[in-house]
């Protein structure tokens, strides 16, 4: 049809460039014919143009999340983004279009026998010609603080060409490039110690021992799937070494394409679902926002970890670090809320800040109310917020964030569990051949000799358990665990989980309370064994203990819990836990404790490949009701907290899913309480394994 194609698209900016000659396309409902050659920037993911608003909602995220920077990997971008940069406020190293990754490593090895370009004249031309047409094209955006000489290219004279290049058309601005890592022949080329995925110990070593140059990763926390566990031991290394300069997050956003499976519903393809061989299958799908440019659970350990002010509250008030470089604080107030057991209790807003400049830090006095005498779990959250809208959040967006706990009990109780204890209440036990029941005031539980576990509570007449609780030893892999063949090396445990024999082994018996006990034995070696005793108590109340007894030379547990199954009714959570977002022993700086609510389906976090997910630490309590709030409390005490993951799907429906079409139909709320779960790593995802604090022995 007649006009220009920017008619119909105001900005050609994405992600993949296409010859299309004669191709037919519908663009915003309107009917385009393209003839000869006509160059368009296309979303691979939608099959439609990327618009300005999308790079809006991209740098707006990373604003609002605290990240300052961005690496261009592997090739310049849209010149918009540069201007958005510019405009925003972001930090950019513009990286040439170059990789010749493959030439010089196979399978993760270093062989460079025909590494490119490397010192070959016939290469310099066209390698510098791709830093020539980035610099000119690029060179007036100030948000460029750093030009790149591409990516995974091993080192040789054509890139020190480049970099030299560079500083003489561009003296303003530094030079950068990782792959003399690999070959300190050439190491002038970059003017700052570039790594990828190096460990935390790795990188403390090089900034103990007198560094020539200052440290940056241009690619750590491999940000696949259920990943960034450990981040913080990273940042941290901030406030420990002044050459110690951050990193880059691999990366940003998924990058999966919408496809219809064989029943017409769509999917978030990745390669092979295109019969493409060979392929990295999922390996693309490791960004912190999913590919339709939702945030996913990653975000919230990053925005928190990323702060570039530090709350430290206490019970008399807030210490405020402002470790920003050039600017104070005088756009910002302070909201600080106490909570009691996840309630509210008071708020105050503390609108002029002292000043605080950059680099410096202030204590910031609160006047909370005197709660010596009224006993319960306390928490005060700060939060940093800003005062006027900016032009990337609006006025009240919360840029900084800490917390306090802290337990008040006159009695020296702190168990957090306010509606257990002592009842008056008597209970009738009922001994039978195959079971032993426990019956109280409009309740009864049922313990089965045969079955070996619970396998009944019932609340006037309704059944709490529709599948009885038994240990588990499993939870679905992540790419991360697969990364280190944790599938091979913990394979016993998935066994262990699927037939743990229990019996019967104690019934002790008083008037106002029966404990019950049952003692498993497990296929992985016959020293081990698990015990669980169930003491009932008036008002229908069951208090769970659950105890390894390990044995030597075992592989490392993935999760050491109790799990049964409600039905699908009971989807409606009331959480006093750490939150609101999905967190792991490893990825829980970002969490505060607090009081919220979901539903179970919420729980499964929309990673490309289903696995392990949705999982809460520091639960105090948890109600699991249907929609007329009749259902299960689970409580744990205040200083013994446990985890908890509430899910549609057992670890062994996830396990043998690879897309989230493949799970079954939901028959069932799955309610996994965890003792003790491992971290779920993040360094990279081929072979870094979880850090040793966060592993179970």
């Amino acid at each position: 049809e007649k006009g220009r194609l920017s008619e119909f698209i105001p900005q050609r900016v994405g992600f993949r460039r296409f010859e299309l000659d004669g191709k037919v396309m519908k663009l915003n409902g309107k009917r385009i014919v393209f003839k000869g050659v006509n160059r368009h920037e296309f979303n691979c993911r939608t099959g439609r143009a990327v618009t300005r608003e999308d790079m809006l909602w991209d740098i707006r995220t990373m604003k609002q999340n605290n990240i300052n920077a961005v690496r261009t990997s592997h090739y310049p971008n849209q010149s918009l983004w540069y201007e958005l940069c510019d405009e925003y406020g972001i930090y950019v190293i513009d990286e040439m279009n170059l990789e010749t990754h493959g030439s010089w490593q196979k399978l993760g090895k270093v062989e460079p026998s025909w590494n490119i370009p490397g010192d070959f004249p016939e290469w310099r031309d066209i390698v510098l010609d791709r830093a020539i047409s980035m610099l000119e094209r690029d060179k007036n955006h100030p948000s460029i603080l750093i030009w790149s000489c591409g990516n995974e290219s091993y080192a040789g004279e054509v890139l020190r060409d480049v970099a030299n290049y560079f500083r003489e058309r561009d003296p303003s601005r530094l030079v950068h490039y990782e792959g003399v890592f690999h070959n300190r022949e050439f190491d002038d080329i970059s003017d700052m110690e570039s790594r990828m995925y190096a460990k935390p110990a790795d990188i403390e070593a090089y900034l103990r021992e007198n560094p020539k140059k200052p440290y940056i990763s241009c690619e750590y926390m491999h940000a696949m799937a259920n990943s960034l566990g450990g981040m913080h031991k990273y940042t941290e290394l901030e406030d420990k070494y002044e050459w110690y300069q951050g990193g880059f997050i691999w990366d940003f956003i998924d990058q999966t394409v919408v496809k219809k499976d064989r029943y017409g519903k769509e999917f978030m393809a990745f390669g092979g679902d295109y019969d493409d061989r060979p392929t990295d299958y999922n390996f693309c799908g490791n960004g912190i926002v999913y590919a339709n440019r939702v945030v996913s659970p990653k975000m919230q350990e990053v925005k928190f970890l990323y702060q570039n002010v530090k709350l430290h509250p206490d019970r008399g008030g807030v210490r405020v670090k402002n470790d920003n470089l050039f600017v104070g604080l005088d756009d910002y107030e302070l909201i600080a809320v106490l909570y009691r057991d996840g309630e509210e209790v008071y708020r105050t807003v503390v609108q002029l800040l002292p000043d605080i400049a950059p680099q410096s830090e202030a204590y910031v006095k609160l006047e909370l109310p005197d709660v010596s005498e009224v006993p319960g779990e306390y928490a005060l959250h700060t939060s940093l917020v800003l005062r006027e809208p900016e032009l990337w959040a609006d006025a009240g967006h919360e840029v900084a964030f800490g917390q306090h706990v802290f337990v008040v009990d006159s009695k020296g109780d702190t168990s957090g569990a306010s509606d257990i204890g002592p009842t008056k209440e008597k209970l009738r036990v009922v001994h039978g051949d195959v079971n032993v029941g426990v019956h109280g005031e409009g309740f009864s539980a049922l313990f089965s000799k045969a079955v070996g576990t619970l396998v009944s509570l019932r609340y006037g007449d309704r059944e709490m358990i529709a599948i009885p609780p038994k240990p588990l030893f499993w939870r679905a892999l992540t790419d991360n665990d697969k990364g280190v063949s944790q599938g091979f090396h913990a394979a016993a445990w998935f066994a262990a989980s699927l037939a743990p024999k229990g019996e019967l082994v104690e019934v002790e018996e008083a008037e106002q309370q029966v404990r019950v006990t049952f003692r498993y034995a497990l296929s992985i070696h016959p020293h081990v064994s698990v015990t669980v005793k169930y003491t009932v108590s008036g008002g229908g109340r069951v208090h769970v203990h659950a105890r390894y007894e390990g044995a030597p030379g075992l592989p490392e547990l993935p999760i050491f819990a109790l799990s049964f199954k409600m039905k699908a009714d009971y989807n409606q959570l009331d959480w006093y836990a750490m939150g609101p977002d999905e967190n792991y022993i490893d990825r829980c700086h970002g969490a505060r404790l607090m009081r919220f609510q979901n539903r179970v389906a919420d729980n499964i976090a929309k990673y490309v490949v289903p696995q392990e997910s949705g999982n809460r630490t520091g639960v105090r309590r948890v109600d699991i009701t249907d929609t007329a709030q009749r259902g299960l409390r689970i409580t744990a005490p205040y200083h013994a907290p446990v985890e908890c993951n509430i899910s549609p799907y057992t670890a062994f429906e996830l396990e043998n899913a690879y897309h989230p079409y493949e799970l079954p139909n939901v028959h069932y709320t799955v309610v996994t309480v965890t003792g003790r779960g491992s971290g779920v790593g993040g360094d990279d995802s081929w072979g870094a394994p979880v850090h040793e604090e966060y592993r179970i022995p």
